[in-house]
């Protein structure tokens, strides 16, 4: 009877014991399950997947000068023939669902939107300060973007209030040469620059030497001077406007043909008579080098 009695008490107090509070869940950060989760985000952040361009917007700060529709066409032709050899980076539009944001790789986006074929994409989650700095970097690898498009760019990350670790970390580039970038182009109005364009041949030295000329100087007749075709000769008209003319020295005598017309000057100078012949002077210039010996005797000779 009292062996009865106490296999019923510990079956009672199996019943009655109280659950565990708060029980943890289980945890697969390790092992086998933890890893296969691990790898399946890996796959996704990696994967590449094809988005129909009219459902890809701009995002960002603008880093070119030039809408450049010959390149993109060319881009375009290379991609027909070769297809796209390396995705473009997107993030999830901010503000509406389905649609994409263009991180980097802009001109691919607009060369494929020509041939109307699906762009291949890497698709990553990231705010708006992890997307300028991608966009940063990525231009900072590019060998096209110019010096003026990098300072432009620089410029418009500081009017988006980022501080300058940041934008050193985006362009990857020392605090010394951003200084020297954002000098030049808040002293040169952006008139002027968009008139000019990216000017792919011109370097830092060049435009900082402009951003010394342009105080005092007749900006409007100089914005009206950019009028060649490529944007590096516009830089070139810019620079002639901005330079003063130089004053004739005392003595500078001009030239003139019997009938007037003016050949060139003559001017003194250190130790030596410059004679310059332009326009219609040149050619007579020819005949002068030529003649000079019978001249010069005839000099002398009147001298006697």
């Amino acid at each position: 009877m009292a062996r009865k009695d106490l296999l019923k008490g510990l079956m009672q107090a199996a019943v009655e014991a109280p659950a565990p509070e708060d029980a943890p869940l289980p945890r697969y950060d390790r092992g086998a399950i933890g890893a296969v989760s691990r790898g399946i985000g890996d796959l996704k952040r990696r994967a590449i997947i094809d988005v129909q361009p009219d459902l890809i917007d701009n995002a960002g700060l603008r880093d070119r000068l030039d809408n450049d529709p010959e390149g993109i066409a060319a881009l375009a032709e290379s991609i027909r023939e070769y297809g796209q050899q390396v995705p473009v980076m997107l993030r999830h539009h901010a503000n509406i669902e389905g649609r994409y944001e263009v991180v980097y790789g802009r001109r691919r986006v607009a060369a494929l939107k020509l041939l109307r074929q699906p762009v291949k994409a890497m698709v990553r989650e990231m705010d708006d300060r992890e997307l300028i700095i991608a966009q940063g970097q990525e231009n900072s690898a590019r060998k096209d973007l110019t010096f003026i498009e990098k300072a432009l760019f620089a410029q418009q990350m500081v009017k988006s209030g980022y501080d300058r670790k940041i934008i050193c970390d985006a362009l990857s580039i020392d605090k010394t040469v951003i200084s020297r970038m954002l000098t030049v182009v808040d002293t040169l109005p952006q008139k002027l620059i968009l008139a000019i364009g990216a000017a792919p041949s011109i370097g830092r030295d060049r435009w900082t030497a402009m951003a010394q000329r342009v105080r005092g100087a007749d900006l409007a007749a100089a914005q009206r001077a950019a009028t060649a075709s490529t944007s590096d000769t516009r830089f070139e008209q810019v620079m002639r406007a901005l330079t003063p003319a130089r004053e004739k020295p005392d003595g500078a005598r001009q030239i003139k043909a019997a009938n007037g017309t003016l050949l060139g000057e003559a001017r003194p100078a250190a130790k030596k008579m410059v004679i310059e012949l332009t326009g219609q002077g040149r050619e007579f210039g020819d005949w002068l080098a030529d003649h000079l010996p019978e001249i010069h005797r005839n000099w002398l000779e009147s001298k006697e």
